[in-house]
């Protein structure tokens, strides 16, 4: 072995312990993530989580429909969860205000397009570093899911609810999906490729989520759902 690659060896294998003690002091932060968010959410009632877009402009149908969505939540009693952000997200806690309900903001610290808008109540905006840890908050602290039109992180949202239900590892709540347009396609091969043509998911599993089109559907899901089971936490 020449003495330029034990060099080399000898940093890389530094480089290396390093960052596994960086990974170790990592967990104090993801613990301190977890902490601040149940004792600030631990209080706030029971609310339904909004999801969509970041990019869907207010002048968009999707965007009245879910300020809408959120408005007629809070006459229900329901105070509403989003991301925080733009969009979809801004829109659900601007309902959320002008109900007069809570309205929580779940930030994530991004690269772009992410930064917490002004409907969210100064108490309820938590800032998270973690993914991981936000999605557990949303699902904890909510008694039900709203998703609207989005791109990835909304799908990630949605289908690890899905999962997470349909594992029984947290009990069942209502997935509205809305906008029979945007989502029809998805559904139509969820239902031809995984079900029939695969088998990978059981015919069961499609009760598992309800895809309406108007915000008054959204929310008479809700109350339907909660008509017949117990508003509890989620863990």
């Amino acid at each position: 072995m020449s003495k330029d690659h034990r060099v080399t060896s000898k940093f890389s294998q530094r480089s290396w312990n390093e960052k596994k003690s960086n990974d170790s002091w990592s967990i104090f932060k993801i613990m301190g993530e977890f902490v601040e968010g149940y004792d600030r959410l631990q209080s706030i009632g029971p609310c339904v989580s909004i999801f969509g877009s970041a990019r869907t402009k207010p002048e968009d149908p999707y965007y009245k429909m879910a300020q809408e969505i959120a408005f007629e939540l809070t006459q229900k009693g329901y105070g509403v969860i989003t991301g925080g952000g733009p969009g979809i997200m801004e829109a659900g806690n601007k309902g959320a205000q002008q109900g007069e309900g809570v309205s929580v903001g779940l930030n994530i610290d991004l690269p772009f397009e992410q930064s917490s808008n002004a409907w969210v109540d100064n108490q309820h905006s938590i800032d998270f570093d973690y993914f991981f840890v936000r999605k557990v908050m949303f699902i904890k602290y909510s008694q039900g899911f709203v998703v609207m039109p989005g791109g990835f992180g909304t799908l990630d949202e949605l289908f690890e609810s899905l999962t997470l239900i349909q594992t029984d590892k947290i009990g069942r709540f209502p997935i509205i999906m809305v906008g029979k347009d945007f989502w029809g396609g998805l559904l139509d091969w969820i239902k031809s490729t995984l079900l029939e043509k695969f088998a990978t998911i059981s015919a069961k599993d499609l009760d598992l989520f309800v895809l309406v089109d108007t915000a008054e559907e959204a929310v008479i899901e809700i109350d339907k759902f909660y008509s017949q089971y117990l508003l509890k936490p989620n863990f």
